[in-house]
């Protein structure tokens, strides 16, 4: 039953078997001997409290199933209602005065509970054994001690006999932190997480789309990059019916065309939606932004999104990754959580959705300070562990996909052969959407392993900001950044990098190794590998400038091009830095073609081009997207990197 519901004294009916006497007052003596409280709660303007069925005198009768089934513990809600008024006289208005009367007194006894539960408290108060171990796990999870409170949260997710009530009391008296920490284990019962509160109604006047233009048009608009005052504008600008309006033709996209192939017929608003959303994301990138978000109720706004898209990924993705954001500023935690998002993120980490849990585990780490001194920014995702986890984490690996990668789907498996999901779902050995957090995890569990995502683009046309000019140089110093608030560096590491993946852990490092606050970085870095980096160019760039009606070649491809001053520039100082560090390295290379949509087909890393310089370089007979992707958990691909893992860390694993 949910908090604030209103019930009369009994859950079960009861029947009579002899007329009820002209008074009450006889048999009300039998109704107190019904009710026996164990414990209470105040919440919301309603009491909450358990009872349980202990005896009945002649006057009235049971069914016996039904008292065998009240036997057990539960809970029941009594709505604060006035209870002097006639209409709520008779037997059940003398049942709710005896209950309030009791209540008070419960509630003083719990309240001592809580206060100091191991000075002899417990002998004055009337609770069952195992009422008991439940009071002290909430005591304990509000101790000074921080061994104490983490004890006790592991024992509460670990509990799977409590009853439902005994879940929802923990749910409606722990704190914050206690909540939180819940969220994280993995065994975690959801019966401790309360629905959301109800949202606000919606104005008459008003819609979704009208509500986020309010949101982003009240966010500071001056002293913005040009990407951010480019969403801003594009979002503020069109509507749904100028979309609509366009359907089926080209759509001004920064001065490029974009054409769009998905219609907006049946949900026009969406695109808008989407426009409006991107907006807002870039701007919670900035932590004053998120105050002003939060204060225009942009957390209820989200909420109400999150249950309208549920079948929508990118509308799901966008809605984390702001929620996400403003999880990093310490003092929006508070109305974070007030706002019901723990409850949604400790549901969403348990998903067999690859996006969804990782999203909702860095949104909850960002607000488990008790456990978690890093921050993982936008873009920074830990697929291992994504729980707390007992398991001393002694190395970091880390993912960097290349061009049009993404942090989960350049990883996934090889996919060729059409393979059922349930079947997926059976058996993660034989298929997963993304090996380093299925099989890696499993075969090197004391690893903390971190995917990076960034926008790509490999013509200007598909940009997703036409503004947007980032060099493989300024990439590399917002990545390490971003990673460097997430810890790495402070253990050893692997880099893995697929692509141009690869040029931007040279860079990286390069850049780590002239700046003495990210030393740590270069003397913990162990290997790094490479699938299919283009060291000396790619013949990618070279098709895209000749075929430039094609593709209109990005900042990102025509850096890849042989003759780039900055590529040979970026391959011969790393050259000679890794041979300065005894960095161990293996390389993989594609021997297979690559189509580029459906009009080219070429050779997009070629295997002199892969060849760094140094250690073991690998031809593989697939192409440049599945070089990454191995087929199967056994394929020489995953257990060749997983060797090199193993054998590079060895040192640090057995410590």
């Amino acid at each position: 039953m949910s908090v604030g519901a209103c019930c009369v004294l009994c859950c079960r009916r009861i029947g009579t078997s002899a007329p009820l006497p002209k008074s009450h007052t006889t048999y009300w003596k039998d109704i107190r001997n019904i009710i026996k409280l164990t414990g209470s709660l105040i919440l919301g303007g309603s009491l909450c409290f358990t009872y349980e069925v202990l005896a009945l005198k002649k006057s009235l009768t049971l069914d016996t199933e039904v008292v065998e089934k009240e036997k057990m513990k539960s809970y029941i809600y009594v709505h604060t209602a006035p209870l002097n008024k006639p209409e709520n006289h008779g037997i059940v208005w003398q049942a709710r005065k005896e209950l309030h009367k009791a209540v008070r007194k419960v509630l003083a006894a719990s309240a001592k509970i809580l206060r100091n539960p191991f000075a002899g408290t417990f002998s004055t108060v009337d609770l069952e054994d195992h009422e008991c171990a439940m009071w002290l796990l909430l005591r304990k999870s509000q101790a000074d001690d921080r061994t104490t409170r983490l004890e006790a949260v592991q024992d509460m997710s670990d509990t799977h006999h409590w009853h439902d009530y005994q879940y929802r009391i923990i749910a409606q008296a722990c704190d914050p932190r206690t909540l939180i920490g819940l969220a994280r284990s993995k065994e975690s019962d959801l019966r401790f997480f309360l629905p959301p509160p109800p949202l606000p109604s919606l104005k008459e006047d008003s819609s979704i789309e009208e509500d986020l233009r309010q949101l982003l048009a009240s966010l500071p608009q001056t002293e913005l990059d040009e990407c951010i005052q480019y969403y801003t504008s594009l979002a503020l600008n069109e509507s749904s019916q100028s979309l609509a309006a366009q359907k089926g033709g080209l759509w001004c996209f920064g001065g490029n065309g974009l054409p769009y192939a998905e219609s907006f017929g049946d949900v026009p608003s969406a695109t808008v939606e989407m426009f409006c959303l991107e907006a807002i994301v870039k701007h919670s990138e900035i932590p004053s932004h998120c105050d002003q978000i939060e204060a225009q109720g942009g957390l209820q706004l989200l909420q109400r999104l999150h249950y309208l898209y549920r079948d929508c990924p990118n509308v799901q993705r966008n809605i984390m990754r702001i929620v996400g954001n403003m999880a990093l500023s310490e003092r929006l935690h508070a109305p974070i959580v007030r706002s019901g998002w723990v409850s949604i993120m400790a549901e969403a980490l348990k998903s067999q959705q690859i996006m969804e849990a990782s999203h909702a585990a860095r949104t909850l780490a960002n607000l488990d300070r008790e456990t978690v001194q890093e921050k993982y920014q936008d873009g920074v995702y830990v697929l291992h562990p994504q729980y707390r986890t007992s398991q001393p984490i002694k190395a970091d690996v880390l993912f960097i996909h290349g061009l049009m990668g993404a942090a989960f789907k350049t990883w996934r498996q090889h996919d060729s052969e059409k393979v059922l999901v349930e079947k997926a779902l059976e058996d993660e050995n034989r298929y997963t959407t993304c090996w380093p957090k299925t099989w890696l995890a499993k075969d090197c569990p004391a690893l903390r392993i971190i995917s990076v995502e960034y926008d790509t683009a490999l013509s200007d046309w598909r940009a997703r900001c036409p503004m947007e000019r980032k060099t493989i140089a300024f990439r590399s110093n917002e990545l390490l950044s971003k990673l460097r608030a997430a810890g790495v560096g402070d253990r050893p590491m692997i880099w893995i990098s697929h692509s141009m993946g690869g040029l931007l852990v040279k860079k990286m490092l390069l850049e780590a190794s002239q700046k003495p606050e990210l030393s740590t970085i270069i003397n913990n870095t162990r290997g790094i590998i490479f699938y299919s980096v283009p060291h000396h160019g790619s013949r990618l760039a070279e098709y895209s400038v000749n075929i430039r009606y094609l593709l209109f070649p990005s900042l990102e491809v025509k850096e890849l091009s042989k003759d780039s001053p900055a590529l040979k520039t970026l391959q011969d100082d790393f050259l000679e830095f890794a041979k300065d560090k005894n960095f161990q390295v293996l390389s993989f290379v594609e021997t297979q073609p690559t189509f580029i949509g459906s009009m080219l087909k070429l050779h997009i890393v070629p295997v002199d081009s892969a060849a760094l310089g140094i250690g073991d370089l690998i031809p593989v007979d697939v192409n440049h997207l599945n070089i990454c992707k191995p087929r199967k958990k056994d394929a020489f691909l995953y257990q060749r990197t997983l060797q090199f893992i193993r054998e590079t860390l060895a040192k640090d694993l057995e410590k």
